[in-house]
């Protein structure tokens, strides 16, 4: 048993793992680092990076590799992130992927499980339209929510893949109220000997 947990959380846009990776977060003592979440605070705190980031989502591009893995790195060196973490967004494609294990293995760490929240597409894209209309936000338009789910279907569904090799991708059926979900996520971590410490 471990109370400690280095986790991931993957889903398409649109499938609550924003909302989930805070709640699994807090049920381990752990930091969720959410790129999307760092991003988003550079953009309101008008930062150099928030403006470049602005620009590239406006686009519905996504954030490079180089600068999303710096920033990244730099947050799971916080003495928070020590003992366990929940990343929400990175690694979202092979490349990545690589880029996390070298760090991960400079640290004698590994992910320990990564939990795929499967939301179907349609599903996604209602959930997103609804979010943009509550929350004004300009980079939810049906052009660029369409245009991320593609980079996500192209790009970061292959990476489970990779972690499906390695037995540790926790398949979780994201549809369903938000406690359903939350008890299928513990339910399957527990299963891992991963006991939530809240």
């Amino acid at each position: 048993m471990t109370a400690s947990a280095r986790l991931l959380i993957v889903g398409p846009q649109g499938s609550g793992k924003g909302t989930q990776g805070v709640r699994v977060a807090e049920a381990y003592g752990i930091p969720v680092v959410s790129t999307g979440d760092i991003f988003r605070a550079n953009i309101k705190g008008g930062t150099d990076l928030g403006r470049q980031v602005t620009e590239i989502m406006d686009r519905g591009d996504l954030v490079p590799d180089e600068l999303t893995g710096e920033i990244v790195r730099d947050r799971l060196s916080q003495d928070d992130a020590a003992d366990g973490f929940l990343l929400d967004g990175y690694p979202r494609n092979a490349a990545q992927v690589g880029h996390l294990d070298e760090f991960l293995a400079a640290r004698g760490e590994a992910l320990d499980a990564v939990i795929f929240l499967d939301v179907p597409r349609a599903e996604s894209i209602a959930r997103i339209s609804v979010r943009a209309q509550e929350q004004g936000r300009s980079d939810d338009t049906e052009e660029a929510i369409a245009k991320r789910l593609d980079i996500y279907e192209n790009e970061t569904a292959p990476i489970l893949a990779v972690y499906g090799e390695r037995g540790i991708v926790d398949t979780i059926d994201g549809v369903g109220s938000l406690d359903e979900i939350f008890t299928r996520i513990t339910a399957a971590l527990s299963a891992r000997g991963l006991v939530a410490t809240v």
